[in-house]
Parts: structure tokens; C-alpha cells; sequence
């Protein structure tokens, strides 16, 4: 298992002295989901993991690594999910969830807060947690299925996916033969024989759980 990194902590403040200033538009938060919206979006966020842990890797996901995980599950779940979209990527016939309602879906797709107030496709791990996600508990018994699992190891960031019965992660390799896509249930992680990847309380390298900023509280 290796950790994933896009912005170190150093990386982040640069940026911040760099470019203090964001534009109000730049700055201006897009719609939150409603409870409704919120569930729906948990729905297909799942959906599209689990299709990547099932089928292998669709070749709409560009940027493998952790973060890149949860980029594209989220971009995906957000976009319209059309006949020609559910044929390329393997979804035809499956049981999904119902559709999100399309304007606030497309205000926030591709809409990641950066730590200078702009708005972009990309964001990092560390940039992802810090700036759109916000706090819920050290304790696994609080997460809810799309919650993030943030490891801090200083220079380096890796994010995994709380999806329920299991954790879903990518461990940034893509070698032949191995997609780098993992899925291991909580109790395998609390076992882990590198203790640093435990998911525990007395671990200082688990930051803890997070959730999107946008899902309902």
C-alpha cells in the first residue's frame, strides 16, 4: 500500500501567498444538494466505485491515484447519465439510482475549491480535504456511505472511500496486471500490519473521516 500524493502542505501555502486575492466570482460558492439530492448523489457515487473495482479502470478516468478516484467518481456521479454514457461504462441493464436534478448537478461538476478561492477540475488530496470537505469524527462508527478517509503522513496525502460494507482506495500504481484499485473491509484496515494505515484513534496518521461540503448535513 502506498500513499498518493497531488499538494503537500507546502505546495498549498505557496499558492495561498502566491495569489491571495480571488475574484468574487472566482470565490463564489457553487449550490449545495438537499437531503434528496444528497442521497441520490451517494447513490451513484457508490455505483460508479464499485463499477471500477468490478470492471476495471473506465478509460474516462485519466488520473489514477487516490485522489483521482474520488474526482472522477464524483464528476461522473454529477454529470447526466444518458443511454451513451451508461454503454461506455458498462452500466446498461444495471440497477441504478435515480437521476439528479441537472442544474445544481452541473454547477458544482468540475467546481473544486483550490486554496486560492478559484474553482478548477483538479485538486490534490491534501487540497480536496482542506478545501472541500468538512470534519465528521475519528471513529469509523460515524461514517456515511461516500465519506472520505484522510491520511496525513506530512508530505504525502491518501484519501480512501467509506462505502458501507467495505473502504475502496487506489494506491497510485498502475502496473500490469494490477489496476491499483483496492477494497478491504473496515476490519482488515484496523489489522493492517503497518499500523500507520489503521483507520484508529491512536493512529496520528488518520486524520480522521470527511465529507463533501456540498451534501446536505
Amino acid at each position: 500500500m502506498s500513499s498518493s500524493t497531488g499538494f503537500t502542505r507546502r505546495h498549498c501555502l505557496l499558492a495561498a501567498v502566491a495569489a491571495p486575492f480571488a475574484s468574487q466570482a472566482e470565490s463564489e460558492a457553487p449550490p449545495s444538494l438537499d437531503r434528496e439530492q444528497s442521497r441520490r448523489f451517494r447513490d451513484w457515487l457508490l455505483v460508479l466505485i464499485h463499477a471500477q473495482l468490478e470492471q476495471g479502470p473506465s478509460p474516462r478516468w485519466t488520473h489514477r491515484d487516490c485522489a483521482g478516484l474520488v474526482r472522477f467518481a464524483v464528476a461522473e456521479a454529477l454529470r447526466e447519465h444518458d443511454l451513451a454514457w451508461k454503454r461506455s461504462m458498462g452500466l446498461l441493464g444495471k440497477r441504478l439510482p435515480p437521476a439528479l436534478d441537472a442544474a445544481p448537478a452541473q454547477a458544482l461538476r468540475h467546481a473544486w475549491r483550490r486554496v486560492d478561492g478559484s474553482r478548477a477540475a483538479y485538486v490534490g488530496a491534501l487540497e480536496l480535504v482542506q478545501e472541500n470537505t468538512r470534519f465528521v469524527a475519528r471513529q469509523l462508527s460515524q461514517a456515511e456511505p461516500g465519506d472520505l478517509l484522510f491520511y496525513d503522513f506530512g508530505d504525502e496525502q491518501h484519501l480512501m472511500v467509506w462505502m458501507g460494507p467495505y473502504i475502496a482506495y487506489h494506491t497510485g500504481r498502475h502496473e500490469p496486471g494490477d489496476t491499483g484499485l483496492r477494497a478491504l473491509r473496515a476490519a482488515q484496515l484496523m489489522n493492517w500490519q503497518d499500523t500507520r494505515w489503521r483507520p484508529a484513534t491512536d493512529n496520528p496518521n488518520f486524520s480522521g473521516l470527511y465529507r463533501l461540503a456540498f451534501l446536505a448535513r
